[in-house]
């Protein structure tokens, strides 16, 4: 009889010290080794159509939302301001970011948008891969397109995503569409 009462009370107290210990862990936004992945869903979005497909990743399997935002304007008129987005690609401009993520290293896999302008990625998410040290990690790439597709948007962004995994099968959806992105998420292995 005191055997098992002795047995019992060192199971309960076994089970209490893990218990509290794991309460710590989140309470201190620890995760134990086997949690999810911190993600980061990072986007520039000029007439929101990018900025819609983050959203609907994010809602689907959660993470940080971030919009990428930089110094400079663009012309109302369409026209003018793609006119704008070409000799800034052509000439290498980076625009300064007036938005900051204070501690990138939490996260472990970054899902990142952009619009396909002139066939590349724009200058605001260069300026983002400039700015952040993202080696080791895994980069999702989702991109947004008026009718041009994926063209050299993927290969442009691997290329200068120094030392991170770019996943070559990114979203590439036209406007703001989102149809099929909870399918693709899932067959990358995503679920909230």
């Amino acid at each position: 009889m005191n055997k098992t009462f002795l047995f019992g009370a060192a199971v309960f107290s076994a089970l209490t010290f893990c218990s509290g210990k794991i309460s710590a862990q989140i309470q201190d936004g620890n995760t134990p080794a086997t949690g999810s992945p911190k993600i980061l869903i990072a986007y520039y979005s000029y007439s929101g159509n990018t900025k819609e497909v983050a959203e609907a990743i994010h809602e689907e399997i959660g993470g940080d939302l971030f919009e990428i935002k930089t110094e400079g304007t663009y012309p109302e008129n369409y026209r003018e301001m793609t006119q704008q987005a070409k000799k800034e690609i052509q000439d290498g401009y980076r625009p300064k970011l007036t938005t900051a993520i204070a501690d990138i290293s939490q996260y472990d896999t970054i899902f990142l948008g952009s619009p396909n302008w002139w066939g590349t990625i724009t200058p605001q998410v260069s300026s983002f891969l400039e700015s952040y040290n993202l080696s080791g990690k895994t980069v999702v790439p989702f991109i947004t397109h008026g009718g041009g597709g994926e063209q050299n948007t993927i290969s442009d962004l691997t290329a200068q995503c120094k030392g991170c995994n770019v996943r070559k099968d990114g979203w590439v959806g036209y406007n703001d569409r989102t149809f099929g992105i909870s399918g693709w998420l899932e067959d990358l292995g995503y679920k909230k």
